[in-house]
């Protein structure tokens, strides 16, 4: 390997929740001037090992070294001072700011950035240094989800990181902006930088870090690897133990499952966007009891949008929408999901889950209203108790129902909203990008609740980019483009025909 000698290591980590061991032994080493990537399904430990490099858990065992010189971190501000620095998957950002704002509400151990000038120059330097255009004085919350990351980078590298953690960077780029950021990746890499990539996709793995480290349950089962020497099936066993292969059963050729009457009907639906653009333009579709209704195509076109429209949380300006039978248009949210209706939500931490509440708490959020858990205050032993159960039964790992939010991987945080969400009173599920940021195995889990809930007679209406989702799931399958649907297909329709109809093609 090219890169320089070893920056940082962490030997023989542990660290245990309760009676819960969530790092046995764990052991990374980070080269100087290197993208390293640390792989591992939901749950293997990878985000509490960053986090006890960051400051925010204190191992139990173990030692931390950097340049050779042991290294204590007991808070997020120890890991800031010796140069090291994450990007979550969810900003450190406050809309209302501006960039250089934000750098300079972060700036509190910087004194030489204290002023407003030198904020902003250092923000316009670190972002020419690594090939991205930034507008410093633009608000952040006019920003598109791309520019919000390059500018949550350039903050933490103005600040002084010159090792960066990464955290599923690309999960909700399109694919021209992941392509820019991985090659931002390697040329701070290649400016002396030492990069911690953390992701689900195996190809960015293997065409753009140096060396591989791999998780599973809790321990390291592959410390170091040189990526030209994997293959992503070679990566893929050793993250699973497994052929991925056998993770994610297809559809059985001709399962035909039995369909009863229409649980969401839309009706020449018509919705603007924030800006009052049109956002849906005369859309119908039906989805039946049983049935799983796929609806494909490029992020963009109308998805979000009718989304909130069926849920609720955005006006229609025409149509009908029926529930159950039920004219659910002027109903509230509130209204909407006591006649069956549930979502799972794209952004799961910013519109269903709270990081900052316990998981007990999140998973009792939508029942505290209708008395569930006492009407004067809330009978807190009774929340805990049945979170224990639901934890146990859905196998949600690293979770306990005192434990927050916030700590849980991308996949047990998903665990827990599909959890609370498929309940006894579900009769219709809007399922948005569920998979998205997910492993194989965490993937394959939701895909199994699904076909669950179909199974018991729900409806699901499936919204997901991941064509080969749609069609892993999908009963029948409708396209969306420029907020009409342009045509449906049958369920064992191919990705060339779904293809055609994304792009206008009959």
């Amino acid at each position: 390997m090219s890169q320089g000698s070893a920056l940082l290591t962490l030997s023989a980590i542990d660290k245990s929740f309760d009676v819960h061991r969530v790092l046995d032994s764990v052991s990374f080493e980070l080269a100087k001037g290197e993208v390293h990537a640390l792989l591992g399904e939901n749950g293997a430990g990878k985000s509490t090992l960053m986090n006890i490099l960051i400051g925010v858990y204190s191992a139990d065992a173990g030692t931390l070294e950097l340049e050779g010189k042991p290294l204590k971190i007991a808070r997020p501000v120890d890991s800031a001072r010796h140069g090291i620095g994450m990007v979550h998957q969810h900003f450190r950002l406050v809309d209302r700011l501006t960039l250089t704002e934000n750098l300079l509400l972060a700036a509190d151990d910087h004194p030489g950035l204290k002023r407003r000038a030198t904020a902003r120059d250092t923000l316009l330097a670190t972002a020419r240094e690594i090939g991205f255009t930034l507008d410093p004085d633009c608000p952040v919350g006019e920003l598109s989800v791309a520019e919000k990351q390059r500018a949550e980078i350039c903050k933490v590298l103005a600040l002084g990181a010159r090792i960066l953690i990464l955290d599923e960077p690309t999960a909700v780029l399109t694919d021209s902006e992941a392509s820019s950021m991985l090659g931002a990746i390697r040329r701070m890499a290649e400016s002396g930088r030492s990069i911690i990539l953390i992701t689900h996709k195996l190809r960015e793995v293997v065409g753009f870090s140096h060396r591989v480290t791999i998780m599973r349950r809790g321990k390291t089962v592959a410390a170091g690897l040189d990526t030209g020497d994997l293959s992503i099936e070679k990566i893929s066993s050793l993250m699973m133990g497994a052929s991925a292969s056998s993770v994610s059963p297809d559809k059985a050729p001709g399962s035909v499952r039995p369909h009863g009457p229409d649980l969401l009907a839309v009706s020449h639906l018509h919705a603007q966007r924030d800006d009052g653009a049109p956002a849906l333009n005369d859309v119908s579709l039906r989805v039946r009891a049983g049935e799983i209704l796929g609806l494909a195509g490029v992020g963009g076109n109308g998805q979000h949008e009718l989304v909130e429209t069926l849920c609720g949380l955005r006006s229609a300006s025409a149509g009908s929408v029926m529930v159950d039978g039920a004219d659910a248009l002027g109903l509230s949210p509130r209204q909407r999901r006591k006649l069956g209706l549930r979502v799972i939500p794209a952004d799961r931490m910013a519109s269903a889950l709270v990081s900052d509440l316990d998981i007990a708490a999140n998973l009792a959020l939508t029942s505290v209203v209708s008395g569930r858990f006492g009407r004067l205050w809330l009978n807190r032993r009774r929340m805990a108790r049945e979170a224990k159960a639901s934890i146990e039964r859905h196998e949600i790992a690293g979770a306990r129902p005192r434990g927050r939010m916030g700590l849980l991987s991308g996949g047990n945080a998903q665990k827990v909203l599909l959890a609370r969400e498929i309940d006894s009173g579900m009769k219709l599920l809007l399922a948005h990008s569920p998979t998205r940021g997910l492993d194989i195995r965490a993937a394959a889990a939701v895909h199994q609740r699904l076909r669950e809930a179909a199974a018991g007679g729900a409806a699901c209406l499936l919204v997901s980019e991941d064509v080969e989702e749609i069609m892993a799931l999908s009963d029948r399958i409708c396209v969306v483009s420029a907020g009409r649907v342009t045509g449906e297909l049958p369920g064992d329709a191919s990705a060339a025909d779904i293809g055609r109809l994304i792009l206008g093609h009959e």
